[in-house]
């Protein structure tokens, strides 16, 4: 008598639904009030537009520029500027800063995933703590260099999973998992992830490690501005419901543990890496 064996099926992984999920961040990132965070952060996007040596004249695209902390720097060394962003809040406090500082600078709305730019339209392509959270995250990574002019640069700052803000996200997606199959914004954070996206039509990649303070009055300032300003951290709180006191003393105890400063104050230092892609000419 034969016997046979009933095998289970197999279940293809999960595909995430990325017109949803996009849809989901773009109301994150227009929660709370992200250029009271942002303008914070300038000195990344000064450090940035230096390391890349950015030529006057040059054409450089800013991609999820957020309100515009690596515009600005690349616009104070009078390049040609393009800000680009998908959501319309964030580009209009990018515009104002612009306009306040006197500076000439193009403004588009675009998703970093299908750029509204032919092939090699720029001397830089450039991005600051922002195309790091982009859903489909190969889509983007294949979008900066497209629109790369040959022998042109690739410029990014993005947070380690180690560093303060990688332990953060850890930290809220103890509270709020992310969507199926979403991977890690963290990933941009990791020179494996580089090469593997940038390496086949890439002469060289530089990776360099940085750190940035966070400096607030206390642990408990930083909380309430992150919660009430910072779309992530804002819209974490809306949806834990009951369980915000248990996220708020998380995130108070990361805080308080990666505190250096002594003088009562809160100066936590932040890893990220900045990274320069030179594209094949």
């Amino acid at each position: 008598m034969t016997q046979t064996t009933t095998q289970a099926p197999t279940h293809a992984p999960t595909q995430p639904d990325y017109t949803a999920i996009k849809a989901k961040q773009q109301a994150t990132w227009s929660a709370g009030s992200y250029s009271k965070v942002g303008s914070t952060l300038q000195i990344s996007g000064e450090r940035l537009v230096e390391w890349v040596d950015a030529r006057p004249g040059a054409t450089f695209l800013d991609v999820a520029a957020g309100n515009g902390n690596l515009t600005l720097a690349a616009a104070r060394r009078f390049c040609q500027v393009t800000s680009s962003d998908y959501v319309p809040e964030l580009l209009e406090a990018g515009r104002a800063r612009a306009e306040a500082d006197g500076f000439d600078v193009r403004f588009r709305h675009a998703d970093a995933e299908e750029l509204p730019f032919d092939e090699g339209s720029f001397d830089y392509v450039g991005s600051t703590f922002g195309v790091m959270f982009t859903a489909n995250q190969e889509a983007a990574a294949a979008e900066l260099m497209r629109v790369c002019a040959p022998g042109g640069k690739i410029a990014l700052a993005n947070w380690t999973p180690d560093g303060f803000i990688g332990q953060i996200f850890k930290t809220i997606s103890r509270f709020v998992p992310p969507p199926a199959g979403l991977q890690s914004p963290a990933r941009w954070g990791t020179e494996e992830f580089l090469h593997e996206q940038f390496g086949p039509d890439a002469q060289s990649i530089q990776v360099r490690r940085r750190t940035f303070d966070f400096r607030y009055q206390s642990a408990e300032h930083f909380l309430s501005y992150f919660r009430e300003f910072y779309g992530p951290t804002n819209r974490a709180f809306a949806a834990v419901g009951a369980r915000a006191p248990e996220l708020a003393a998380a995130i108070l105890e990361l805080s308080e543990s990666s505190n250096v400063a002594t003088d009562g104050t809160l100066r936590v230092p932040s890893e990220y890496i900045e990274v320069v892609v030179v594209k094949k000419s």
